[in-house]
């Protein structure tokens, strides 16, 4: 037990109940000591380093992209290979990766993920041909991968219930963040060097931060939910006293309740999470993802490209850098300009996650980034001015209504909707479904876009987010103000009558025609 000098122990509680709780004046009035302590705040910067740098990364090389294909005189299937490689990546660390930290715990792998990102970020800036190119950036994808679920639960596990939703939020919008940066600073760049290899410092410019980083998530807390989780009680009491230290010090003394020693001797596989009660909770957490996954990759990496393409701001192609480099850079600027809808899109979702809730927030996204790939589709048969309008309201449309909905809820929700013991497994998994859509896109823009073009790719895109929509309604588990306490009980107790729309076990594991096509 972890206490204060003098004074008695309380009771025994639950982690959640002390990171929940809230100290008070004598009159009631809450304390200033009732906020976010350092050890928090830390570990939510750490964590939205990491989104930063998802976003930096993979926006960052549809810019880099035209100059790669340059120097290292790259086919249509070369292409797709190198903007595929770090959303494949991504898919496979997310699972093989992601899950070690249900059994070896969060902090070990939060660290390690960054640790693997500085290693080939510093590969991709100076590999001296395609092999090592794709393979680094296979390898930054595996970081990132990682990152998802761990990141995830660092914050989750650590915040206050009333707090989850938009802390975590917050943390994802550096995602967004990152890809308005990523964009940048490819403009800044290439507008002041005209050389092939300028997309080498695109990538070298996030070294050092990655470093300083990886060295500040090696100073924080165990999840005490997870050491709780594996009957370490002990150790569990000696991270949350660490966790919420504070100016006084609340609370004196910290006793933990312990957990099912049945718990603490292993993980559930994969194979867990397509069996009743979880099998709800996996197609939600993955289908949408996956879905979603087509469109924002796709417009997201390929977006200079298209709006080059179909606005037609690039001059005609003479084979030169110079010609090169100023088409990039034309494309590159047009993003930015819609990219940073992306901060607008997760700003609302912030502000609003926990009036409307997850589930409602997911569906609106869905139909609003349909309505916005239309438009862009529809600029495909018009030209001059309509053309350009349509273009960019589209994409901007798009970019609002994604990270309002779908790109920031699917997130969000893939590390709620499973109890502790499984939360990296089912979170890891969910991430690598969706990147599974990633991949498909990156790798087969380029061959559509010649093949079939800008309006038969868009319609399409048009066509999954509906589908998005729909996915998201029929399996709804909305985890909308319940705590990482009440949702693991939401799955090891017995179900009782409630007026409340929280899903319980028994609701769950009800057989359902459409949940057993789908898996």
């Amino acid at each position: 037990m972890v206490g204060a000098e003098g004074g008695p122990a309380p009771d025994a509680l639950s982690v959640q109940a002390y990171i929940d709780e809230v100290p008070t004046w004598h009159d009631g009035t809450p304390s200033l000591a009732g906020t976010q302590t350092r050890m928090q705040r830390r570990i939510w910067f750490l964590a939205s380093a990491g989104k930063f740098f998802e976003g930096m990364i993979i926006f960052m090389v549809g810019v880099a992209l035209p100059l790669i294909k340059l120097e290292f005189s790259l086919n249509a299937n070369q292409t797709g290979l190198v903007t595929a490689a770090p959303l494949l990546g991504i898919m496979i660390g997310a699972t093989a990766l992601g899950n070690l930290s249900d059994r070896f715990g969060r902090r070990g792998l939060f660290v390690f993920e960054m640790v693997l990102l500085t290693i080939f970020l510093v590969g991709v800036s100076v590999s001296p041909g395609l092999p090592v190119l794709v393979g680094c950036l296979f390898g930054l994808g595996l970081a990132l991968g990682c990152d998802y679920p761990t990141a995830h639960m660092m914050i989750s596990e650590t915040i206050s219930t009333a707090n989850r939703g938009r802390s975590v939020l917050s943390a994802f919008a550096f995602q967004a963040i990152g890809a308005t940066a990523g964009t940048l600073i490819g403009v800044i760049i290439l507008g002041n060097r005209d050389e092939v290899s300028d997309w080498r410092w695109m990538f070298a410019v996030a070294i050092i931060p990655a470093i300083v980083v990886t060295i500040g998530r090696t100073f924080v807390v165990q999840s005490p939910h997870w050491l709780l989780e594996r009957g370490k009680v002990a150790q569990a009491q000696v991270h949350l006293a660490r966790l919420l230290e504070r100016e006084p010090k609340y609370p004196t003394s910290i006793t933990l309740e312990a957990t099912a020693s049945d718990r603490a001797e292993g993980t559930a596989g994969w194979a867990t999470l397509f069996r009743r009660p979880w099998r709800r909770s996996t197609i939600l957490a993955s289908v949408p993802w996956f879905l979603q996954d087509l469109g924002t990759y796709g417009i997201g990496i390929f977006t200079p490209t298209i709006v080059a393409a179909t606005v037609g701001t690039v001059a005609a192609d003479d084979g030169t850098v110079t010609s090169a480099i100023a088409g990039d850079l034309n494309g590159a600027e047009g993003a930015a300009v819609i990219d940073v809808l992306l901060l607008v899109g997760i700003a609302l979702a912030i502000v609003s996650v926990n009036r409307f809730g997850r589930i409602k927030l997911q569906i609106v996204g869905f139909l609003g980034c349909a309505a916005g790939l239309a438009i862009a589709a529809l600029s495909t048969a018009v030209g001059g001015t309509m053309q350009i309008l349509l273009i960019f309201g589209g994409f901007m449309l798009f970019n609002l209504m994604t990270n309002l909905g779908p790109n920031s809820m699917t997130y969000l929700l893939a590390g709620e909707v499973f109890p502790t013991r499984l939360r990296g497994t089912g979170a890891g998994l969910a991430a690598s479904f969706g990147k599974v859509g990633a991949v498909l896109t990156a790798f087969l823009f380029p061959l559509l876009l010649d093949s079939w073009g800008t309006m038969a790719v868009l319609t399409i895109l048009v066509a999954t987010s509906l589908l998005g929509a729909f996915v998201t309604w029929k399996f709804s588990v909305d985890t909308n103000g319940l705590s990482m306490a009440q949702l693991d009980q939401m799955y090891d107790e017995p179900p009782t009558p409630t007026s409340t729309s929280a899903p319980t076990r028994n609701d769950l594991a009800q057989p359902d025609a459409d949940e057993a096509s789908l898996v």
